[in-house]
Parts: C-alpha cells; sequence; structure tokens
C-alpha cells in the first residue's frame, strides 16, 4: 500500500477504535478483537468503492455504489463483524453482498463465507472483485436473501446488512444452535435497531438491541433504479 492510502488507512482505524469507545454502554462491546482490527487493517475498502469516489474510501461513512445500495460504514462492518464472535472455523452467512467489503472482512476470520446479493450486477461484480483480490472462500449467490441459503445451513452466524421490518424466520431455521445472527430491524426511513439475536443448545431465541442504526432496506426483488 502507498504511504498515503496506509496513513488513511490507520487513521480509519483510530476513529473506529473510538467509535467502539464511545458507543461500548449500547453494544457491549468495548473493544475490538485483535483479529478483527487486523481484517479491517487487511482488507483495502478502495477496492470495493466506485471509481468516482476513491477519494472517499478510507472516511468513516457509507458510500453509494449504485443500484440504491451502499458500502457501509467502516465502523458498522467491524461491529458487526465483532458481535458474531468468529472463529477461524466458522461458516458464516451473509445477507447482502453490496459490493463485497463486508464479506471480505468475514472472509478474513471464517473459514467459508456463503454472501446473498438480490441486485444480480452487483452480485456478478463483488464476485469478481473477491476472486481477483484472492477471497476464494467467499460464495455469492443472486437471490432473495429473506429466504436464506438452506443447502448449507446451519450457519456459525449470519450477518445481515439491509434493514428488514421484521427478522426472517428463515434465517433463524438456518442459524446453528449456539450462534449469532446480526440484523438490522425497522422501517425504511428511520426508527432501525442492530439486533443481536442468539440461539442457545436447545432452539430458545434471546433478541436485544445494541443500536440506533441506518441501513438501506431489505428487499424481495431488484431495484428498478
Amino acid at each position: 500500500m502507498n504511504p498515503l492510502l496506509d496513513r488513511e488507512q490507520q487513521a480509519l482505524l483510530d476513529e473506529i477504535r473510538a467509535d467502539v469507545t464511545a458507543t461500548r454502554h449500547l453494544t457491549g462491546c468495548s473493544a475490538l478483537h485483535p483479529r478483527v482490527l487486523q481484517a479491517m487493517r487487511r482488507v483495502p475498502r478502495h477496492a470495493f468503492v466506485p471509481a468516482t469516489l476513491q477519494g472517499c474510501a478510507y472516511a468513516n461513512r457509507p458510500l453509494p455504489i449504485g443500484h440504491g445500495q451502499t458500502i457501509s460504514q467502516p465502523y458498522i462492518v467491524a461491529l458487526m463483524t465483532e458481535l458474531i464472535h468468529p472463529r477461524s472455523e466458522d461458516v458464516v452467512l451473509e445477507i447482502g453482498t453490496g459490493s463485497g467489503y463486508q464479506a471480505a472482512v468475514l472472509a478474513s476470520l471464517v473459514k467459508q463465507v456463503y454472501s446473498i446479493e438480490i441486485v444480480d450486477a452487483l452480485a456478478q461484480q463483488a464476485r469478481a472483485r473477491l476472486r481477483a483480490l484472492g477471497f476464494d472462500n467467499v460464495a455469492v449467490r443472486a437471490a432473495n436473501g429473506r429466504l436464506g441459503w438452506p443447502e448449507h445451513a446451519p450457519y456459525d452466524a449470519i450477518l445481515v446488512t439491509a434493514a428488514a421490518p421484521e427478522i426472517p424466520p428463515a434465517l433463524i431455521e438456518q442459524l446453528k444452535p449456539g450462534a449469532t445472527l446480526v440484523i438490522p430491524v425497522g422501517p425504511r426511513h428511520g426508527g432501525q435497531s442492530l439486533h443481536v439475536v442468539s440461539k442457545d443448545g436447545q432452539g430458545r431465541i434471546e433478541d436485544r438491541c445494541a443500536l440506533s442504526v441506518i441501513f438501506v432496506p431489505l428487499v424481495d426483488v431488484p431495484d428498478a433504479s
């Protein structure tokens, strides 16, 4: 990485750490695991941002990627990753591939990532981008994320990067006992909360709200725009 990008990325990591500290009373997360921080450092966010927005690649904010979708704020990517407590042997389902950035962070930490994107063009672009960057443990599928990916269930964790009006039952069903689902829930125009959903060994569900957030909506069909 060139010195300018290295400085920008370090500044971003410092800002992420500060945001995690500032919100610890809400999220229950007081610090990021060193493995998560290393993944955030290792994945080049500029490779997942449109060419016209390269100058903003390491800003701690979401950016548009076309088709009405965004690449998430890095702090939120780091926090959601931390909340699923990723392990090297895990198989994780992601709903909402977008540009592939969150999938790349996960792929740096776990054995396998299955990622679903409703917009076929974005799914194709993300698949090619991840392959070119050497993330060969990510499978991307263009499909309805509300239905999950049952062929590879149950999952050690599920992470959703778009807001649903309610938690899709299929995702609960595809969650392994002892695993965690992190999902933003709420209406399209605000009032969303990041939910951390745990399933215990007996299949009982515990759901807590960690943070107020704003995400693009989880949709059943591609946006025509």
